[in-house]
């Protein structure tokens, strides 16, 4: 019997959500900062065995919206909540348990199994995460509670086994040689914004959007050209640097990315735009695919 089914990974910010789906995935797909809101979109994972097909879903994390690119981000966690097979609700040692209570309150009335995985336990000890696996068990009883240390590892066995255990039987719903839903073009850009991410303090990261112009696929290399949005031409002065060397940099830590990603050698062309609205605007939102 073949089993198959959407296993979709929830939680509030910086609790590691996208580091556990790599983790489980095997390849990383989600990129990972200690930066709240690096997730943006819902990115599908896909791991394949002889008799099963487990799609994992990482989400944004949870927020209260401010505009309307957030109010997409709530979007997709809305919808994960209402189209998975199993949820994955991802805290950890270091969170307030009662942050954002009432998508617990969701999680209560839910038909579909819950795992609750306690992330981070490398951070806490013994009597903490003892502590915080029976709050868990309280508030959700119908949900199993797993100790996880994505980053390390530790625990991925315990939550794949739990998910077998609750996988619905079903055909595959992709072809067995697919892991992702997304494409190259896509990756491209996310490695561009991790980045951005990692080089660039305050509201910068926040305040930029990655699209890939153009991604030329040759027999040597890939040739990509990106333009980098931001919303005032303060913010495009700080992204170029002085003498344009804070790009330089963005571009080469990016390229290197891409190549080790791609497992090819890539020619990298990075241009800044400023564009006001585009957090706000319902058309710029649904170019950049957070609005359908």
């Amino acid at each position: 019997m073949h089993r198959s089914g959407f296993v979709n990974i929830i939680g509030n910010p910086n609790v590691g959500k996208s580091t556990l789906m790599n983790a489980l995935v095997g390849e990383k797909l989600s990129i990972v900062t200690a930066k709240a809101q690096t997730t943006r979109h819902r990115i599908m994972g896909i791991v394949n065995g002889e008799d099963y097909q487990i799609v994992y879903s990482d989400t944004p994390g949870i927020l209260r919206p401010n505009y309307r690119l957030q109010e997409n981000m709530m979007d997709f966690v809305r919808t994960a909540i209402g189209d998975a097979d199993i949820i994955l609700y991802v805290t950890d040692t270091v969170e307030k348990p009662d942050k954002n209570q009432e998508y617990v309150l969701k999680l209560k009335d839910l038909q579909c199994p819950v795992i609750v995985v306690i992330n981070k336990i490398d951070l806490s000890d013994q009597p903490r995460v003892l502590q915080l696996m029976d709050y868990w068990k309280e508030q959700l009883p119908q949900a199993v509670v797993i100790p996880a240390s994505a980053a390390h590892q530790f625990g991925m066995e315990a939550i794949m086994a739990e998910i077998l255990d609750k996988l619905p039987p079903s055909p595959p719903w992709y072809d067995k040689d697919t892991f992702t839903d997304r494409n190259l073009r896509f990756f491209a850009s996310e490695i561009i914004r991790e980045k951005i991410l990692l080089n660039y303090g305050q509201e910068i990261p926040y305040s930029c959007q990655v699209e890939v112009e153009s991604f030329k696929e040759g027999e040597q290399r890939y040739e990509i050209a990106a333009v980098i949005y931001v919303m005032r031409d303060s913010q495009k002065g700080i992204l170029i640097g002085k003498g344009g060397a804070a790009l330089k940099k963005l571009g080469t830590e990016s390229r290197l990315e891409m190549e080790d990603f791609f497992q090819k050698k890539v020619f990298l062309s990075l241009y800044v735009k400023v564009d006001p609205d585009w957090r706000e605007s319902r058309k710029e939102l649904r170019r950049f695919g957070y609005e359908e």
